[in-house]
């Protein structure tokens, strides 16, 4: 069930020792050294913290966590202890995982709400409304939990509210902004986690149109749904050709959220919608088939970065396009060697129907030319190959300019949703070569997270264009196996640093 239904954030301006709430929590550096919060409780016990530490109890590596019930002193029930781990390397992922340390300590217990008291905390390059805002988003992340397909359903967290502590009033317009941002950033990858999660069989392309008018009534966005027909009048034989095999129409959403004047270039996003994918006629191998569920993650973190952008007000003209489509074997599939056309008119011979994703996007990215937008960027679970490279840390981001790539990888760095960029030289155009058709939708073995870019490429002739391979970063498999929701903080950090509300 997503978050924002579950637990709220907020701040709170209170010295430590002196704040009436469920658990307090506070953060101790490796080896026992107190951070100033610590202190301030510390000394309200009368030493009970420095006792703890002296016994050898918590020496503060970082995630660990210890709770003091009702200590003398203080007027919170419990004070939590939280490792730092060293000062010396303390930075922005001990930050948000000691965060997301107390909130999963305090949800353990009893307590109702929580005061987290990490803000304070020195983090390189970082000011108070980032601290306030990656304290949200790691709490939320750890507590985030979806049990919306169980017929019984876990018991329900006593814990409701975490506060941002803040010992001193004098920057709580920072901490306040940061915290409402940090709410709105978390909600879009709460709804991304969710439809991600969501098995095949109920996450369908006419689900994610349903989902995406709702999310235009709620928040006031502009909707539009093409159906099959529609894209037919348009040619959208690419996009067409993938949705073949299925009972399950394919849909094509245009969402617009409208922060800025009529004369504002708009900012187009593109997410693959796979809603499931066997790999159609080149079928995939059976194991962890059930999660091809996710390859609709790029239309999840779509719609929720335009969840975000609509909570935040954002003073942005953005379009988030969503072509969905399921991808199924069957007697009227596309086969290996079939030859459609796009609808920029350019020919593709499929010699592999398990490359779909780069079909429906480039249709959208041709559709996208009408917005004359100021950027497109498309965001797709699309290689394997990408996943070799760059593994499950960070995304793999290509783009026809520089200026847009460098911003992007800035955008990630703040938003601890990072990228890293690669290569899109001509030289591996070379290997979509077809005798047919004007080009192949695969480039063989050699480069594929490369060469699917490439194929992309070939659409964005238009305007400035970035693609987000998040094949290795938009799940996690094995026991924790789920959505994770990027990049929708990327995305969105990127649209606030260009409407500067960052």
């Amino acid at each position: 069930m997503a978050l924002e239904r579950l637990v709220d954030f907020s701040t709170k301006v209170s010295a430590p020792a002196k704040v009436k709430t469920a658990a307090v929590v506070v953060g101790v550096f490796e080896p026992r050294r107190l951070s100033a919060a610590a202190e301030a409780v510390d000394r309200a016990t009368r030493g009970a913290i420095r006792t703890l530490l002296q016994r050898g109890d918590f020496p503060g590596k970082l995630g660990a966590t210890r709770i003091l019930f009702r200590p003398r002193g203080v007027a919170a029930e419990r004070v939590v202890l939280v490792g730092l781990g060293k000062e010396a390397d303390f930075g922005a992922k001990a930050y948000r995982d000691a965060a997301r340390a107390a909130a999963l300590a305090v949800a353990d217990t009893g307590a109702a709400d929580a005061v987290l008291y990490l803000a304070e905390l020195h983090v390189a390059d970082r000011d108070l409304a980032w601290k306030a805002r990656h304290a949200v988003m790691a709490a939320a992340e750890g507590l985030y939990r979806f049990d919306e397909m169980k017929s019984k359903k876990p018991e329900a967290r006593a814990l409701k509210r975490i506060h941002v502590g803040l010992a001193a009033a004098g920057h709580a317009d920072d901490a306040n902004r940061g915290v409402a941002e940090g709410r709105a950033i978390d909600a879009g990858i709460a709804l991304a986690r969710d439809l991600g999660n969501l098995p095949g069989n109920v996450c369908t392309p006419a689900y994610l149109a349903d989902r995406a008018r709702a999310l235009a009534k709620d928040w006031g966005l502009g909707i539009d749904v093409l159906e099959q027909k529609d894209m037919e009048k348009l040619g959208m034989g690419a996009l067409l050709s993938v949705a073949k095999g299925s009972r399950q129409p394919p849909k094509l959403v245009v969402l617009r959220h409208e922060g800025a004047g009529r004369r504002e270039k708009p900012f187009v996003l593109v997410g693959k919608g796979i809603t499931f994918d066997t790999g159609g006629i080149s079928l995939k191998p059976a194991a962890e088939m059930d999660e091809m569920k996710f390859d609709m993650s790029g239309a999840g973190s779509v719609l929720g970065t335009l969840r975000a952008v609509a909570e935040m007000k954002l003073p942005a003209n953005v379009i988030g396009l969503v072509p969905a489509a399921e991808n199924m074997p069957g007697g009227a599939a596309s086969k290996p060697g079939d030859i459609v056309t796009s609808m920029s008119g350019q020919t593709i011979e499929i010699l592999n129907t398990d490359a779909e994703g780069r079909l429906i996007l480039c249709d959208a990215l041709t559709y996208a030319e009408r917005f004359h937008p100021q950027a497109v960027i498309d965001v797709a679970t699309l290689t394997g190959a990408c996943v070799i490279a760059l593994g499950h840390v960070a995304t793999g981001l290509f783009a026809n300019k520089d200026d847009l790539a460098r911003e992007l990888l800035e955008a990630g760095e703040q938003a601890w949703d990072r990228a890293w960029q690669m290569p899109l030289w001509e030289d591996y155009q070379e290997q979509l070569k077809s005798p047919f058709a004007d080009f192949a939708n695969i480039g063989g073995r050699p480069a594929g997270s490369v060469t699917a870019a490439c194929f992309l490429s070939r659409f964005t002739k238009a305007y400035d264009w970035a693609h987000l391979d998040i094949a290795g970063t938009a799940w996690r498999s094995g026991k924790d196996k789920g959505s994770t929701g990027r990049p929708v903080p990327l995305l969105t950090q990127f649209l606030m640093n260009r409407a500067g509300s960052a």
